[in-house]
Order: C-alpha cells, then structure tokens, then sequence
C-alpha cells in the first residue's frame, strides 16, 4: 500500500492565494541560517528547509522532511532580527505573506519565531515549493501558545 503522503510535494505560486498554500505546508519549518542563500545577480532567494508534514499529522504522523523554497524576480532582501554570521543558528519558519506595493510588485515576507524576519522586494510572486526526498519521524508535533 503506498504511502501518499510520502509522494514529494511540488507547489508553485503566481499570486497571494498561492503563496498563502505554500506557507501553510511550510508552517513550522526548520531553517538553519547557513541554508539560506540571496543571489542578487540572479534576482534570486533560496532556502532549504526542514518541514513538518501536516498532512500526515492529521493521520497521526509525526514526520519531517527536506524541502526547497525559492523566488524569483526578487530585487532586494533585508533581515529583522537575524545576525550576520553563526551559519548553525535555527529558525521556525511561521509563515509566508505577500504585501502588493505596485501591482504586481510587492514585498514577500518571511516570518520566523522570537520576531525575526526576511522582507525580499519582489517584481511579482514567482515562486517554487519543493520536496526533495528524506522524510524522517519528529519527535513533537509543533504546538503554538494559542492553540487550544
């Protein structure tokens, strides 16, 4: 019997709406600051991330598994609370937004926990969601203050 869960998960995002099911698959991610990568001469943000899989916690699964994000288009990128150097230091991704300045230009923001944040200036949202195959038993299912 095959698992789909475990069958690699592929998004990519046009507009808000999209970009708000591909935060949601990323809510709670583990990112470690050495796996985040701005190419400016490419107009290009990268990250790898560790996500949990919320699909297979509704079966009682507790799972995590490496994925990749990147945009394209993007003209600048700026850090709240993320200090330069220390590679090893981790974040909990909490979730990914879109504020339109110009249409269809606006800011992509990425929201971590304790306040910190990445803002990239975007020419529109082009962007990519993507397994890239470990999946591996979590020891927690992520939990937040407010949740009941």
């Amino acid at each position: 019997m095959s698992d789909p869960v475990a069958e690699p998960l592929k998004l990519i995002a046009f507009d808000a709406e999209d970009l708000a099911v591909v935060s949601a698959h990323l809510q709670d991610a583990v990112v470690r600051k050495g796996d985040i990568a701005w190419l400016p001469g490419e107009q290009r943000f990268a990250l790898a991330l560790r996500r949990f899989d919320w699909e297979g916690a509704e079966r009682g699964q507790k799972r995590r598994r490496l994925a990749a994000l990147h945009f394209e288009r993007v003209t600048s990128a700026r850090s709240v609370k993320i200090e330069p150097g220390a590679q090893d230091t981790i974040f909990s991704l909490l979730a990914v937004t879109f504020a339109e300045a110009q249409s269809p230009a606006g800011e992509v923001t990425l929201h971590f926990s304790d306040g910190a944040a990445i803002r990239l200036g975007v020419e529109c949202i082009e962007a990519q969601m993507k397994d890239l195959g470990p999946i591996w038993e979590a020891a927690a299912t992520p939990a937040h203050p407010d949740q009941g």
